[in-house]
């Protein structure tokens, strides 16, 4: 990443995209158009999976990360609709989503800003969609073939919100055996068998977006309690441990950031406080200070976090079963990737808290908190919301057994949200995103030369900006502040990953440097966005 900032402001007439090619690398000779299936989770923190570290079972990914490659590096934005506005078009949520920009009220995208079903329909793919949405515009309008949404994220045992294709369903009754997670999985499953009878010829591509491990904390009994003694040794211990992993995995070398005591839930509910009782706590206090309500009342709400994601583990293992049997899993891209870093909210809405009932279940509603966010988040400091890395930080898992040699392999490349859309063009062989209507060059860069050897991509920057909180990113260098008057911090992360040692002072040349890139970058992408 070098050089001053130009190609993404640049306009191209429809004689200079004649004279465009993409890339059109084929990794070890792998066949011209695979399948793709790019899984995206809710809220899961960078250590959350056995794979990167954690403690939660997560045996289908696993495999797939035994079998492929990890990316230690790779970012999103630091909260779920703009990451899910870049995953699927390949630019910054600024220049694509109106409503990301301050003092300005338009949500809907600009006319050229197309995403990757509408990109990859005339190249004979089917594109379905299965869970959450938090896009603006219907499903099927975004070229999607097949969908089910589930716009109610706050009721994994009863939504009353929730469409398929784009036609609203009535809602579930709470007690039917419903649960988001499997159901979501399901509608997938369905999709593909569909798939398989009636366009075995074309290949597919499936956008499957989990609402888990996302608040309110909504789990089966079953899988409560296989984490139900899980997370009372509390949660530095579990933090100590994830660290060591983490280092012993090769995933992450450096030191274990300190906990930041005095940073609690990004917004305050002080209502929703009183709700939850005197066991909920807003900061991430030492273990020892708690008491043994809080304490019980803290490991319990973790070990729910875990149910989640062991049962989205499980469930995406049905969901491979069916590619297997169908014949394609061998020529099928796999993305795993989480929208966020874990959630230090804490609120209570949709059906309410209930504190007489079980928690985990459909009158509960607890979220994860700042303790235990700042464990998933593991090394990194902060949260969702926030532009550090435990914020934007998110594992990344690809796997591609007839076009990705290399298996169990770490891949050290800084990669974002941005790129997953170049990258499946650069496969596929398409310059189909650039169409002539005026759009700008896409902001993500291919990473196919990566999945054969961990090498540098070219590129001038990676750029953050959420409520107030700023980030930069070019070659080693990170500058990044919180808040509207939050000062910028330094950080060199190519020996300082976890943000624990801030070069500010001693590199005002660097700061200034690169604030004024962000500065510029923040108008260019104003100018963007604001072109229909």
């Amino acid at each position: 990443m070098s050089g001053p900032h130009s190609a993404f402001a640049t306009r191209w007439s429809g004689c200079s995209l004649l004279l465009l090619v993409l890339l059109q690398v084929r990794v070890d000779g792998a066949p011209e158009r695979p399948n793709v299936l790019l899984i995206l989770a809710d809220d899961l923190g960078f250590s959350d999976l056995g794979c990167y570290g954690g403690e939660i079972e997560t045996p289908n990914l696993d495999s797939l990360a035994q079998q492929g490659l990890r990316f230690t590096q790779f970012y999103n934005t630091a909260r779920c609709w703009p990451t899910r506005a870049s995953l699927l078009s390949g630019y910054y949520a600024h220049q694509i989503r109106r409503d990301a920009l301050p003092g300005v009220r338009l949500s809907e995208r600009p006319k050229w800003a197309i995403l990757l079903p509408t990109m990859l329909r005339p190249l004979g793919y089917r594109s379905y969609h299965s869970g959450k949405w938090h896009i603006d515009g219907g499903v099927l309008a975004g070229g999607f073939d097949r969908s089910y949404r589930l716009a109610d994220h706050g009721r994994f045992f009863s939504p009353e919100r929730h469409f398929e294709d784009d036609r609203k369903l009535p809602p579930v009754e709470r007690g039917s055996g419903y649960y988001a997670t499997s159901a979501i999985a399901d509608h997938a499953i369905r999709c593909l068998k569909e798939h398989a009878k009636n366009h075995s010829g074309k290949p597919f591509f499936h956008f499957l977006a989990f609402t888990a491990p996302h608040f309110p904390l909504h789990a089966l009994p079953e899988d409560i309690a296989r984490y139900r003694d899980q997370y009372r040794a509390g949660w530095e211990a579990v933090r100590e441990a994830r660290s060591k992993r983490l280092r012993k995995l090769g995933v992450v070398d450096g030191a274990l950031s300190e906990v930041e005591r005095d940073i609690g839930p990004p917004y305050h509910f002080p209502d929703s406080l009183k709700v939850l009782g005197s066991a909920e706590v807003n900061r991430p206090l030492p273990w020892s200070e708690l008491t043994e309500e809080q304490r019980e009342f803290q490991s319990t709400k973790m070990a729910i976090h875990a149910a989640m994601v062991d049962r989205m583990d499980r469930d995406i293992g049905r969901v491979l079963d069916q590619i297997r049997a169908m014949g394609v899993f061998e020529n099928t891209l796999v993305f795993f990737l989480s929208d966020n870093g874990a959630s230090a909210e804490i609120m209570v809405r949709d059906d309410g808290h209930d504190p007489s009932v079980e928690p985990g279940s459909a009158a509960s509603h607890l979220c994860l908190g700042p303790g235990w966010s700042t464990v998933s988040n593991t090394p990194f400091r902060r949260h969702k919301t926030w532009v550090h890395e435990g914020g934007i930080a998110t594992p990344l898992i690809v796997h591609w057994p007839q076009g990705i040699s290399a298996k169990g392999a770490m891949r050290q490349t800084p990669g974002h949200v941005i790129d997953i859309v170049p990258t499946v063009l650069d496969i596929i062989g398409s310059n189909g995103s650039l169409t002539g209507r005026g759009e700008p060059l896409l902001a993500g860069r291919s990473l196919t030369a990566v999945f054969a050897a961990d090498s540098a991509v070219k590129r001038e920057f990676l750029w953050w900006s959420h409520e107030d909180n700023r980030a930069i990113r070019i070659d080693q260098w990170k500058l990044v502040a919180s808040g509207v008057n939050g000062a910028w911090e330094l950080y060199d992360l190519s020996k300082d990953r976890s943000e624990t040692n801030n070069l500010a002072t001693l590199r005002p040349k660097d700061v200034a440097r690169l604030a004024d890139a962000w500065e510029r970058i923040q108008g260019e992408f104003r100018v963007d966005a604001l072109t229909r």
